[in-house]
């Protein structure tokens, strides 16, 4: 038995323009913190910096920030700030296993960034499917959200 047009939900990918400024909200955001969590007065110097010891911290940080919140909420600060969020490929939430696995070529910068190469298999080798390699592996898609007002709710806003 074949859908119709009328069961068929439509979910539209999120423009990759998009997805780099969530992106980078989350990045400067989670590495102001983890450089206050971790480092809050210079005591223990070298923590965040360039090293391989810094780089695999902030890289282990951002796993987790990206694994939790896109696990519990389908989206991080970033994506929410930008109406976006990570679903399945039918539009339902994900698990933390797949959050895992799509997080992870975005989050690690040690001993080498892997997210422009996640995104150049992604752009290059499934093209127009608005995928990164990780996407793949974890049957993953970003997808635009509406930020709506609850059902059964008017908010009535006083001019100002």
């Amino acid at each position: 038995m074949g859908e119709s047009d009328d069961d068929l939900k439509t979910l539209h990918l999120a423009r990759w323009d998009t997805r780099f400024w969530a992106w980078l909200i989350d990045f400067i955001l989670i590495s102001l913190v983890l450089n206050i969590f971790f480092n809050p007065f210079h005591v223990i110097n070298g923590l965040f910096s360039m090293d391989y010891f810094g780089l695999l911290y902030r890289s282990l940080g951002f796993l987790v920030y990206w694994t939790a919140m896109e696990g519990v909420y389908g989206q991080s600060i970033g994506k929410m700030v930008l109406n976006i969020k990570v679903t399945d490929r039918r539009g339902r939430p994900i698990r933390f296993a797949a959050a895992l696995v799509e997080s992870f070529g975005k989050s690690f910068i040690f001993p080498f960034p892997l997210l422009p190469i996640d995104c150049l298999i992604g752009w290059f080798g499934m093209p127009g499917k608005k995928i990164r390699l990780f996407n793949r592996i974890s049957e993953t898609i970003v997808v635009k959200t509406d930020y709506r007002e609850p059902e059964g709710i008017r908010y009535v806003r006083e001019r100002e």
